[in-house]
């Protein structure tokens, strides 16, 4: 019997939508992005439903991005099944997040990618001490997407852009300080937490209390003061700069962790997260990564980044334009440009 890759069920009042690829760390395809939207549209109306909760089965990864080997075969060709992928996961995205019902994201394990997409925006994101939360799409020939431009601008100094140059792994404490996860609770006890929120659905945020775990001192709360001096540039060249004049080990491992992302993804990631768009809404941001996605998973760095990490795994990608100084503001401008009308991406009605 083939399993679902999407387990769609109720638990009492509470609404479940687990992903279930454990052997891909739960990555998203557009039919399971299908799913989660159907059933958060069916719940929306229900009077029973009182709340939602997305999960993973398996123990290695609650959702390591979107099926990249699909896209990047789709992006060989004409590319209609990745941008599919691409609007419907943004659909999902904004849905979740303008869903009257509460929705509750567990990030155990892996999240990136696809999985940030859904954990974000959800009300509660609950992470455990298996939390290793990262961006890292630069460095495949994307960009941090999902709505990175709408959630990373607001998180505390230079944090977000950050996050978004380097594809740092953040683990719990970390995730709790800044924000991107609101509560942390132990992995061994997520079964029971499940079980205690499907009978007092409406008393989240007392269960999440009773729940509590400490996850210690964040790591980056010693990092801050060092992350707003040395990624404060106006320009990626400058942050660079900074970064190669610094003599501290930490300056020179944010250095070699951007050094091999592909320029043109790294020049329209700072734009999208401290370029100062400032869009208005998580739609309105959503509907600019969607030209991005449209443009970037086209051009040849994003297959020969799936092919330098992912199928080869020789980590020697050739990016074209290959250096920062070749990729003139006139490119980004060209990423950034809007779609004819009858391709802009817009958000389902009910969102």
């Amino acid at each position: 019997m083939v399993e679902p890759e999407l387990i769609t069920r109720r638990d009492r009042p509470l609404g479940r939508l687990t992903l279930n690829r454990p052997e891909a760390l739960g990555a998203l395809t557009t039919g399971m992005c299908e799913g989660m939207i159907a059933a958060l549209q069916a719940w929306r109306g229900d009077p029973a439903a009182v709340a939602v909760v997305i999960d993973h089965a398996g123990p290695r990864g609650f959702c390591a991005g979107g099926d990249i080997r699909t896209l990047a075969d789709s992006a060989a060709g004409d590319g209609v099944v990745a941008l599919n992928f691409f609007r419907t996961e943004y659909q999902l995205d904004a849905l979740i997040a303008a869903h009257p019902t509460p929705v509750i994201t567990v990030m155990d394990g892996v999240v990136m990618g696809g999985g940030v997409g859904i954990s974000l925006p959800a009300r509660y994101r609950i992470a455990t001490e298996r939390t290793r939360f990262a961006m890292p799409e630069t460095g495949i020939g994307l960009f941090p997407d999902v709505g990175a431009g709408w959630f990373l601008p607001k998180l505390p100094g230079r944090t977000g852009l950050w996050i978004a140059l380097t594809g740092a792994r953040l683990a719990a404490a970390d995730c709790l300080h800044l924000g991107l996860a609101t509560h942390v609770v132990e992995s061994a006890r997520l079964d029971e937490l499940k079980a205690a929120l499907a009978t007092a659905p409406d008393a989240i945020d007392v269960v999440l209390t009773e729940f509590k775990f400490d996850p210690g001192h964040p790591p980056i709360a010693y990092q801050e003061a060092d992350i707003d001096r040395l990624f404060a540039g106006d320009d990626l060249e400058a942050i660079f700069a900074a970064l190669a004049y610094d003599d501290s080990e930490w300056a020179k491992a944010q250095l070699a962790a951007m050094a091999p992302k592909s320029p043109l993804s790294a020049k329209v990631g700072f734009r999208l997260i401290a370029g100062g768009l400032a869009p208005k809404s998580l739609a309105a941001d959503l509907q600019v990564e969607y030209r991005l996605a449209a443009r970037l998973v086209l051009r040849p760095d994003f297959r020969e980044g799936v092919r330098a990490v992912i199928v080869d795994k020789d980590n020697a990608p050739a990016w074209s334009p290959a250096r920062l100084a070749e990729v003139s503001d006139a490119l980004v401008d060209e990423m950034f440009a809007p779609l004819p009308p009858d391709q802009e991406w817009t958000p389902l009605p009910e969102a």
